[in-house]
């Protein structure tokens, strides 16, 4: 979904337009959005510093209500801070909404200048988000990180600008860890460890990863911890991010972002329950282990608590670590085809989807000992995932289908079972599943992305019509927003394993999955049927079979014809 093309495409539904048609379109729904807004008899600045006042007493509130002290100085000290937290955040708020409505309402001779202008504007209150995230950091942080990588939907200015929070993650004492281990367990970390490393070896937005020793055993772990001081924030933070979308929402109805707080609301608490962390690590370790030599290793839980969470230690490189791979004869093809399966294994098969596969959460380690690959793939953090109901799973496997196979008429059916989608909705949702424009999305989705489409794609990004998507994503169910990002961070581990087949082999495994799981909703259906015995049934059997056979022998070909080649030392094929 990062890279969403024919954008304008999805204004009518139609086929892809010219630039300079966008561009006047795109004028178009500027002028509306600040029609829309004058049509508001509001005025921002004392609206504002009405609500700043009643959402700052009721962050005192919240914060009081959630803050267990009895003493009295620390209960002031925290009030004093939730103040000050919630008075960044609206504050900010306020400037940024005052700022776009000036803007909205300029006036400019030429489509320059009033790109120019926006852009500044964008820039500008881009910045001042920034500050105030930093200031407060908690779970602003890592929405802060998860917007950076939104440039699929908001502009430039705000994408780039967030880019230093990927790297601007925080790192609590030793001190605050050893008190949370007092009260969390009873004991300080020495009753549990002979050794424990005070520097992290990594840190992130919620937790940060100590090396420690542990006694009795004497086993090397990897122990993570949650950062002490989001137990104090996060309540306020969240009913912060809730009121920050929805109060845009009230003033830009047309860029209705709700949508990323309600996600947020309902992801976050269980990211924040290591204990629970550690039952959906256990539950991928055996249901991969269990498939026939699967390259995933997932690191043995020992024990977990909510906010504290002991495995074994295992070390390996990021998989866009190229110079590893190449010197330790690891083939990068290799690797995309193992983390195409393991993934489509998720979506398709009977195992919760793992909703955060970015490259900070895998590792590549060399393994000369498995039969089929050279390596193993080390999946860490486990604590958003997400269960797929069967049907869904049923209908999006044949949407692919429909895809693989250019079938745009079944594109449209599944698209509309899977997610809601509407006839004029569809380019833009064609788009958003497969990361190509509306033209490739509906003709050969296997090719390999020209110079040219690159281009159009970014075009389309940067020219706007994001309206639309917005409210796209505002309507898809959830399930299906978290699945689509999944898609999206396994098609940039892809591209940055920079493989030399393309996507044909990838698409091809895809489809495997797809039909596979289509074959077995067929043998329910006859099984519920009345079984074999029925010629009807026989009928549908051979076809379900020989629509799975099409897809298995093609790929089984094609894998021996990459081995063959791989053997007689020649170069990978190029896509087609």
């Amino acid at each position: 979904m990062r890279r969403l093309g024919s954008l304008a495409s999805a204004i009518n539904g139609g086929p892809w337009i010219c630039r300079t048609c966008v561009r006047r379109q795109q004028k178009a729904f500027s002028q509306a959005a600040s029609y829309s807004t004058k049509c508001r008899k509001i005025n921002i600045i004392k609206s504002s510093t009405r609500v700043i006042a009643l959402v700052t007493a009721a962050g005192l509130g919240t914060g009081s209500i959630f803050y267990l002290s009895e003493d009295p100085r620390e209960k002031a000290q925290h009030a004093y801070v939730a103040a000050q937290r919630t008075g960044f955040v609206l504050v900010t708020l306020a400037i940024c909404i005052n700022d776009y409505r000036k803007t909205l309402k300029a006036s400019p001779e030429n489509e320059e200048d009033w790109s120019s202008i926006l852009n500044a504007c964008h820039k500008r209150c881009a910045e001042r988000t920034l500050e105030a995230m930093k200031r407060n950091g908690s779970i602003f942080i890592k929405l802060g990180q998860h917007l950076s990588s939104m440039n699929y939907l908001l502009p430039l200015e705000w994408t780039t600008t967030f880019i230093p929070l990927q790297d601007h993650c925080p790192v609590s004492s030793y001190a605050s860890i050893e008190e949370m281990f007092i009260k969390d367990t009873g004991v300080p970390i020495t009753e549990h460890f002979v050794t424990f490393d005070k520097e992290p070896i990594g840190a992130a937005s919620l937790a940060q990863v100590h090396v420690a020793t542990m006694k009795g055993s004497g086993e090397k772990v990897a122990v993570k911890v949650q950062h002490p001081a989001l137990e104090e924030w996060v309540p306020l933070d969240l009913a912060l991010t809730r009121f920050t979308f929805t109060t845009l929402k009230r003033f830009f109805p047309e860029y209705d972002l709700e949508w990323l707080s309600n996600e947020m609301e309902l992801s976050l608490p269980q990211e924040l329950d290591f204990a629970m962390e550690g039952k959906f690590a256990m539950q991928t370790k055996r249901y991969f282990e269990a498939l026939h030599d699967s390259p995933l290793v997932v690191p043995d839980v020992k024990w977990g608590l909510k906010r504290i969470l002991v495995m074994e230690y295992i070390s390996g490189h990021r998989t866009d670590d190229l110079e590893y791979l190449d010197n330790n004869g690891i083939d990068r093809d290799e690797v995309s085809a193992a983390l195409a399966r393991i993934f489509n294994e998720m979506i398709f098969g009977e195992t919760p989807l793992h909703c955060d596969p970015h490259g900070g959460n895998i590792a590549i380690r060399k393994n000369g000992k498995r039969g089929t690959h050279n390596f193993d793939i080390i999946l860490y953090d486990h604590g958003l995932y997400r269960d797929i109901p069967k049907q869904l799973r049923r209908d999006y496997a044949k949407l692919w289908l429909a895809v693989i196979d250019a079938d745009e008429k079944r594109m449209r059916q599944y698209s509309e079972r899977v997610a809601g989608i509407t006839y004029d909705q569809f380019p833009l949702f064609a788009s958003a599943i497969t990361g190509r424009d509306y033209v490739s999305a509906t003709k050969s989705v296997i090719s390999a992305r020209s110079e040219e489409e690159k281009e159009v794609i970014s075009g389309a990004m940067g020219e706007g019509l994001l309206q639309k998507l917005v409210q796209l994503l505002g309507k898809v169910p959830r399930i299906i927003l978290l699945i689509l990002k999944t898609n999206d961070l396994t098609r940039s581990l892809d591209e940055n394993l920079h493989t030399r087949e393309g996507p044909l082999r990838n698409f091809m495994i895809l489809a495997r999955y797809c039909s596979k799981t289509v074959f077995q909703e067929q043998m329910e259906i006859i099984s519920q049927q009345g079984g074999l015995l029925l010629p009807k049934n026989l009928f549908r059997l051979i076809g379900a079979w020989m629509s799975f056979m099409r897809v298995e022998v093609k790929l089984s070909l094609y894998e021996w014809y990459i081995s063959c080649r791989r053997i007689a030392h020649l170069s990978p094929i190029a896509s087609i």
